[in-house]
């Protein structure tokens, strides 16, 4: 008597058998069927020894799939989703991961040739955090293998994550960005500066900029939702007179569904080694667009703008991931505890009417104390 939990093709079957206190299952391996009692009555424990014995199927060396036919999983996961990331993805996987992991059997993936893969990229100069999104991509593929129904893989391995070290720190001063400004000849190039110092926007939100979205007369700039990473809309008003002017000259003349940003009659698509010759020029080598982000957050929280609302013109869904961005910089320590120093000596000036407590000793013959 088949087991009235339904099932697909290719997935086996629980039933019961006459005179059997138990439930049975039936798979296939290398094309035969296969019976097995289960050994318990329990339809639960049944339905997990009948999945454990899929994947010792699927871990056979005869019947394994190579590491390569997983990732068109991976790729339609991200197409459903409406993952961004996309094409980053399909690159990882095109230049680094299969020439590497390509033709190794699925169950054959360990900790030792992970570990190969870590060293062969370091050897690459690749950076930890490089690594680990490459990683990422593999984990996903196991992961979704692992829980497909019937399950492609029997496991799903362990992979390392490596120490990132290298979070970027960079800031733009007004005189480093009135240099920067000084040098850049492109007007696209100019007014997309001008607005990621001003809002902190990402690069490929300002690429994907379309001229419907910038509305010169009530001077606002509109992010549609869905176009940006976190995938929530926003808009901003339009307070600088040279950005206004900036923008009205990069729309003038196009359609509503052309980029704002052009060069000629094409959208920007990247714009690497002119920044880098406009950085080296302004005399701040190594300087990344992005660091403008982080620059526009630390000149928002110096004006005194609220955290919150930071965060919402420039994009960040959380407050963990802003202050990952470490908008402190040495100025601003240092004055602070300047700040500080005038309070205490305020607080203990001899002429000072509020001062109380013992008689007042300049800080400077106060002893110091030893460790």
């Amino acid at each position: 008597m088949e087991y009235p939990h339904r099932r697909c093709r290719g997935e086996g079957s629980i039933y019961t058998r006459s005179r059997s206190p138990f439930l049975w299952i039936k798979y296939y391996r290398r094309g035969k069927p296969i019976r097995e009692s289960t050994r318990t009555g329990d339809p639960g424990k049944a339905s997990r020894f009948l999945r454990q014995r899929l994947a010792e199927v699927a871990s056979d060396p005869a019947e394994s799939i190579r590491i390569e036919q997983l990732i068109d999983d991976l790729f339609r996961d991200y197409r459903i989703n409406q993952h961004r990331s996309l094409d980053d993805v399909q690159a990882r996987w095109r230049l680094h991961l299969k020439p590497f992991f390509g033709a190794v059997p699925a169950n054959q993936l360990d900790s030792r040739l992970l570990a190969r893969y870590i060293d062969e990229r370091r050897e690459e100069d690749a950076s930890n955090a490089t690594i680990n999104r490459e990683l990422a991509c593999l984990k996903r593929m196991y992961r979704l293998a692992y829980f497909s129904t019937p399950p492609r893989v029997a496991s799903v391995p362990d992979f390392p994550h490596l120490k990132e070290t290298n979070v970027r720190q960079g800031f733009v001063t007004p005189a480093q960005y009135r240099k920067l400004v000084a040098h850049c000849h492109h007007l696209w190039l100019q007014a997309m500066l001008e607005t990621a110092y001003n809002y902190g926007w990402r690069v490929s939100e300002l690429l994907n900029l379309r001229v419907d979205q910038v509305d010169l007369v009530s001077r606002t700039i509109r992010l549609e939702p869905g176009t940006t990473k976190n995938r929530e809309g926003r808009e901003v008003t339009i307070e600088s007179g040279r950005l206004l002017e900036l923008l009205r000259q990069c729309v003038e003349g196009k359609r509503p569904e052309d980029h704002v940003f052009t060069r000629g009659d094409k959208a920007i698509r990247d714009f690497r080694k002119l920044w880098k010759n406009l950085c080296t020029a302004a005399e701040v080598p190594g300087l990344l667009f992005h660091d403008l982000r982080r620059t526009a957050a630390r000149n928002l929280r110096a004006a005194g703008v609220p955290e919150e609302i930071i965060m919402r013109i420039a994009g960040w869904k959380t407050s963990s991931v802003f202050k990952r961005y470490a908008i402190v910089d040495r100025t601003d320590v240092r004055a602070a505890l300047q700040q500080l120093e005038r309070a205490r000596q305020k607080q203990l000036d001899p002429t000072d009417e509020r001062s109380s407590g013992p008689e007042y000793t300049p800080l400077s013959q106060l002893p110091i104390a030893a460790d």
